[in-house]
């Protein structure tokens, strides 16, 4: 059976554009796959990338542009200046390792809960409550979000190191068992292709 380990940021607006093309794909071919949420400004700084505020106004510009349409497109609710961006992706990104290793609920659900209310829905997701709530939405325990904060902080920061030794920069980005790379949600139909062997 097929793996990706699936790399990305829970304030990446990109990762939330991808909706629920990954989960789709898993479904579609019976693939397994390992959520690692990372730091991505420590990614940044490691792979050569820049934090969009650090970039040029006309890249800044044209990165508004492309989320707008991209979420047109998908069909998809965004602000594109969201109230709670950048915001502190920590407590978001334990909880994700935290329910991850628990079980009981449904995972693709609960990252896209999060992302949503981050790129949608105006909130912090640097809360404890709205980190709760998405826990809850999604069918896990929300205590996890206080339970898991050991495990979370170290899983956190061993994603960031594997994400830079597999060779990622960036978020959402996928990689395959056989060590095909994937960057961005438009690379989802690539990934698709690939492991029904087409590509």
């Amino acid at each position: 059976m097929a793996h990706v380990d699936y790399y990305f940021s829970t304030i990446s607006p990109f990762a939330y554009l991808s909706g629920t093309g990954l989960e789709d794909i898993m479904a579609r071919h019976g693939v397994t796959v390992t959520y690692k949420p990372l730091d991505i400004i420590g990614l940044f700084e490691r792979t050569g990338g820049t934090p969009p505020a650090q970039r040029h106004p006309s890249r800044q510009e044209y990165r508004l542009q492309e989320l707008a349409r991209v979420a047109k497109h998908n069909g998809l609710p965004i602000n594109v200046k969201p109230a709670h961006f950048p915001t502190n992706a920590a407590p978001s990104s334990y909880a994700i390792i935290a329910a991850q290793s628990a079980g009981g609920g449904d995972l693709g659900k609960l990252v896209q809960t999060i992302l949503r209310a981050c790129w949608a829905e105006e909130k912090n997701i640097a809360e404890d409550d709205v980190v709760r709530a998405c826990l809850s939405d999604a069918g896990f325990d929300p205590g996890l979000a206080d339970s898991g904060m050991l495990q979370g902080a170290e899983t956190y920061a061993r994603n960031l190191e594997q994400a830079v030794e597999a060779g990622v920069f960036g978020s959402p980005f996928y990689v395959t068992d056989d060590d095909q790379r994937f960057w961005g949600q438009d690379r989802l139909p690539y990934l698709d292709l690939h492991l029904a062997g087409k590509l």
